[in-house]
């Protein structure tokens, strides 16, 4: 019997999984991403979090054949780690995840990727028709996105492609991403900015509203949440999915994908208001075929699943691997 491992180290969750031959879920752990002192200290806590799932499942780390590692970034492909993370604590400057998983597992079949390619790789594998052109976006914390395009996952030479949140979308850079630049994706439409988006654009307007726009805990639960009785709060969801549509109409005239699905905390909470105005805009944004717009089919389990399609497939997410 044949055994592999999936694991998804997020900035605030590490998650395990172990699953048989035939992708059948045994065993599955997860803990909370230690905030350090040092990256070592995140080593240490994705293998303690592998050899616990790997118990729960009833075998040893070395009777594992393969593992996927889906990880936030940025990626450091050569050396099989994370640089700098952007969502940790400046001590945390470097976490090691290749060498000491083959360690662990006795196998040098540990492939890494960033979360969104992961979450392609996992959609890819899963879908009926296991297509060659189509992409995961995430709109959470951040927004980004997995590509794949003619059957290749696209990673890049260090294994960051993907970063679409990171396209500046308005020119005229009214917000700051959390990056340090202006006018991208996710200055607009994260969920860590969206309340920003709608502080910025309750000051331009100077309109009533009840969402809660001075409490130190205004979030874009609140925004959604208001959507349907506060006019102002609609107006912001609107605006957030123009945003939105513009970022999809750049990736579909990018990759021509036949399916975009789309994951993330925001997403996830809000289908319809998030995936709505996007859909509505798509014949006046794009000029070639319109692909079909999709919530995820695997939940917040998207990651992980994709990190396990991973180990499966060598790295694709192709079941013709299998």
């Amino acid at each position: 019997m044949a055994y592999y491992v999936g694991v998804d180290l997020g900035a605030t969750n590490i998650r395990a999984v172990v699953a048989d031959e035939d992708g059948t879920v045994i065993a599955s752990r997860s803990d909370g991403t230690p905030r350090g002192p040092t990256g070592i200290a995140v080593t240490e806590a994705i293998l303690r979090v592998v050899r616990e799932t790997c118990s729960e499942a009833g075998i040893r780390p070395n009777q594992a054949v393969a593992a996927g590692v889906a990880s936030i970034g940025p990626l450091d492909l050569a050396e099989g780690a994370v640089e700098n993370p952007a969502n940790l604590p400046d001590t945390i400057d470097r976490i090691p995840l290749t060498g000491p998983l083959s360690v662990l597992l006795d196998t040098e079949r540990v492939y890494l990727h960033n979360d969104t390619n992961a979450g392609v790789i996992g959609e890819r594998f899963h879908s009926e028709r296991n297509p060659d052109d189509m992409v995961y976006v995430t709109i959470s914390s951040g927004v980004g996105a997995g590509v794949c395009v003619d059957g290749n996952v696209l990673s890049g030479w260090d294994g960051n492609a993907g970063e679409v949140g990171h396209m500046t979308l308005d020119p005229q850079g009214l917000l700051t991403c959390g990056c340090g630049h202006d006018g991208h994706w996710e200055a607009y439409c994260s969920g860590n900015n969206i309340p920003r988006y709608a502080e910025f654009l309750y000051e331009e307007d100077d309109v009533e509203t009840s969402l809660p726009i001075d409490d130190p805990d205004f979030s874009a639960a609140d925004v959604f949440n208001h959507a349907e009785d506060d006019e102002f709060a609609r107006y912001v969801v609107d605006q957030v999915g123009h945003w939105n549509a513009m970022g999809i109409a750049n990736i579909v005239h990018a990759y021509a994908p036949l399916t975009i699905y789309v994951g993330g905390a925001v997403a996830l909470n809000n289908p319809d208001l998030t995936l709505d105005p996007i859909r509505e805009r798509m014949d006046e944004m794009v000029m070639v075929n319109v692909p079909q717009i999709e919530l995820t089919t695997l939940g917040d389990e998207v990651v992980v699943q994709g990190a396990l399609a991973s180990a499966m497939t060598g790295g694709t997410g192709d079941r013709s691997r299998l």
